[in-house]
């Protein structure tokens, strides 16, 4: 079991080195959204691999200019281990939302209007779209 937790945390680490030295936008090898390739349509996670490179960067400005989907699903991840230490480490109890059954929901809302509104070719939805 810890085995797999630490070929997890080995992998992420590799992953975040590549993305940290690597920028997508010059690369040829790391895959492309077959989506956007084949029909034009950015989907939702468009431009995740380019927010990362910048995100490792301190680029906060270049993360939203990429996905702006992908600092949402940032601080989820932060709300959730926030939580979850705290319940683990100070033996509380409190409520995770993550977990909440309309949370789903929210978020399949959220993720598919983040969709359409960026692919309206039009000011200010272009902002959304990759850059």
């Amino acid at each position: 079991m810890k085995l797999k937790y630490l070929g997890m945390l080995l992998l992420l680490i590799v992953l975040a080195f590549l993305y940290f030295f690597i920028n997508p936008n010059q690369v040829n090898f790391l895959p492309k959204c077959p989506l956007y390739k084949t029909t034009g349509i950015y989907c939702p996670g468009c431009g995740s691999q380019r927010a990362t490179h910048q995100l490792l960067n301190f680029n906060i400005i270049g993360v939203f200019q990429q996905n702006a989907l992908f600092v949402l699903g940032l601080l989820l991840i932060v709300y959730h281990l926030i939580v979850t230490g705290i319940n683990y480490y100070f033996k509380k109890n409190y409520f995770n939302y993550i977990y909440h059954p309309k949370t789903v929901i929210v978020l399949i809302i959220i993720t598919i209007i983040f969709w359409i509104l960026r692919n309206i070719p039009f000011y200010p939805f272009t902002l959304l779209a990759p850059h």
